[in-house]
C-alpha cells in the first residue's frame, strides 16, 4: 500500500470510528430518524421525542461532531438536518442484519427448549 493510500485508509478508519461512536446511543438514533422526516430545531425534536431539550442539544452536538448532521442558523433559531440521507439507508441495513440475527437466535432457543407438556 502506498503512503498516500495508507494515509487515506487511516483517515477512512478514523471517520468510520467517529461515525460509529456518534450513532452509538439510542437517543441519537431516534434523533436521526426524526431528522430523516425533515429539518428540525432543538425544541421541536425535544417535544416530538419526549427528550429534555438539554439532552437533545448534547446529542445533536455529538452527531454534528460525527459529521452526521448539519446545522443552519435562521435568525435566532438553529435548524438541524441530516448531512447525508444515505446514513438512514445504512442504519436500516444494520437493523435488517440485527433482526435476522435475533430471529436466528430465537429459532435456536426454541429448538433447544423442551416442549411444555402439561402433566
Amino acid at each position: 500500500m502506498s503512503v498516500i493510500n495508507s494515509d487515506l485508509y487511516d483517515e477512512l478508519v478514523l471517520l468510520h470510528e467517529r461515525i460509529c461512536r456518534a450513532i452509538g446511543d439510542p437517543k441519537r438514533l431516534l434523533i436521526m430518524y426524526a431528522l430523516h422526516q425533515g429539518p428540525r430545531y432543538v425544541v421541536e425534536l425535544a417535544d416530538e421525542l419526549g427528550i429534555p431539550q438539554p439532552t437533545v442539544s448534547r446529542h445533536l452536538s455529538a452527531l454534528h461532531q460525527g459529521g452526521l448532521v448539519e446545522k443552519e442558523r435562521q435568525g435566532q433559531t438553529v435548524y438541524y438536518r441530516l448531512s447525508d440521507e444515505r446514513i438512514i439507508d445504512a442504519l436500516d441495513k444494520m437493523r435488517t442484519i440485527l433482526r435476522d440475527k435475533l430471529a436466528a437466535s430465537a429459532r435456536v432457543v426454541s429448538l433447544t427448549q423442551p416442549d411444555n407438556e402439561e402433566k
